[in-house]
């Protein structure tokens, strides 16, 4: 079977990690965490950039670095992971869904503008599939409501809009490394500060409450409890891995990108005879190659194609579940039609794409693909 995904660990990950128990400080904040945090700030125009043990946890960070209370609302797209929404929920702040943009399926600017209210504390947006979601008009949506902007850019590390960094247009942005990623350490995230003054208590935050990051550097000369805070610190050995991930980070980026354009290149006849849709890259964005997606025009044709795949040996796998229509979603009862995101969420497949899928198994792939019998009657687009 030719997986949906699989880790790479072509560099040091496994020298580097004996590195780190050797040093004998495998914790948080140790060489190594140095070392990836200086790499992805570097990638973020010097952003600060603190590794967390998820991107979960890096969004509940900026949750409370927002400061947010009951009855205040963040707008977030349906159309992604949970912990996009949930996040924001500890402290009572509740969750508005906007809907996609059919091309991107991006959260739709349009549609967030149409949500703003007086409760509105913050937007948070999805790079989806390492698209940017274009953030400038966020940005300047975010500024002109006087409202924070925060980027989910578990998908994007690496890519722009417009020539600008992705995760470098909002007030904070968020990573992910888990294995299913560009990058990975197994779990683990991070949070990029562009805004100096959240800086600070961030660090408290990500250290239990405590200023321990400031007795590690020397300016005090003892730590203490100054703030509510939680353990959000990746271990050095995790930040082990990731260093060695970042130091191919390059490398790992152009094999992706050339997996990406072969699909994209041998299934567009494939998928205008089919009706099916590719992904739509606006000229202004350079992606990051996170996934490649097919859209199919039912939820029976959708799954009807992971079945024909299955029994070819390759593992495809559909992606979220429109969060206004789960369970959490509907309890909040949003009087909000979300139908890109409800449509994505029943006719959307990935297909494998990973550093090492090799050329053979990705003609196994793109062959079992174009052997998808279109349906009675189809003669195509029209």
């Amino acid at each position: 079977m030719i997986p949906f995904n699989r880790a790479s660990f072509h560099g040091n990950e496994r020298s580097y990690m004996e590195q780190a128990i050797t040093n004998g400080s495998i914790s948080g904040n140790g060489a190594f965490t140095r070392k990836a945090e200086a790499a992805l700030s570097e990638l973020h125009n010097g952003a600060a950039a603190l590794l967390t043990t998820s991107c979960t946890h890096a969004l509940e960070m900026s949750a409370r670095l927002l400061d947010l209370q009951p009855g205040d609302e963040i707008i977030v797209p349906s159309y992604t992971f949970v912990s996009t929404a949930s996040a924001f929920m500890w402290n009572g702040a509740r969750p508005v869904f906007a809907d996609s943009r059919p091309d991107t399926l991006n959260i739709d600017p349009e549609d967030v503008a149409r949500l703003i209210t007086s409760r509105t504390k913050a937007i948070c947006i999805v790079h989806y599939a390492g698209v940017g979601a274009d953030p400038r008009v966020f940005a300047d949506l975010a500024a002109h409501h006087g409202v924070r902007l925060i980027e989910d850019n578990a998908h994007g590390l690496g890519g722009s809009h417009n020539g600008q960094t992705l995760g470098t247009f909002g007030a904070m942005s968020t990573l992910s490394f888990h294995e299913t990623k560009n990058l990975t350490c197994g779990e683990g995230g991070a949070l990029i500060i562009n805004d100096p003054s959240l800086v600070e208590r961030a660090e408290i935050l990500r250290e239990k409450g405590t200023n321990r990051a400031k007795f590690l550097r020397g300016q005090v000369d003892k730590y203490t409890w100054v703030d509510i805070g939680s353990s959000w610190v990746m271990s050095d050995m995790l930040a082990a891995i990731l260093t060695a991930q970042l130091e191919r980070f390059d490398e790992i980026q152009v094999q992706r990108l050339h997996l990406w354009n072969r699909y994209q290149a041998e299934l567009a006849e494939w998928a205008e005879r089919s009706d099916v849709m590719l992904p739509q890259i606006p000229d202004e964005s350079s992606q990051t190659a996170h996934m490649f997606h097919l859209r199919f025009g039912t939820l029976d044709r959708r799954d009807a194609f992971i079945a024909h795949m299955r029994d070819r040996g390759v593992q495809t796998v559909f992606h979220y579940q429109a969060l206004h229509e789960s369970p959490v979603g509907l309890s909040l009862r949003q009087d909000h039609a979300c139908a890109v995101a409800s449509n994505a969420s029943h006719t959307l497949v990935r297909l494998p794409l990973f550093y090492d899928l090799s050329e053979s198994d990705q003609q196994t792939v793109i062959d079992a693909a174009i052997a998808f019998p279109a349906e009675s009657g189809n003669s195509g687009k029209s």
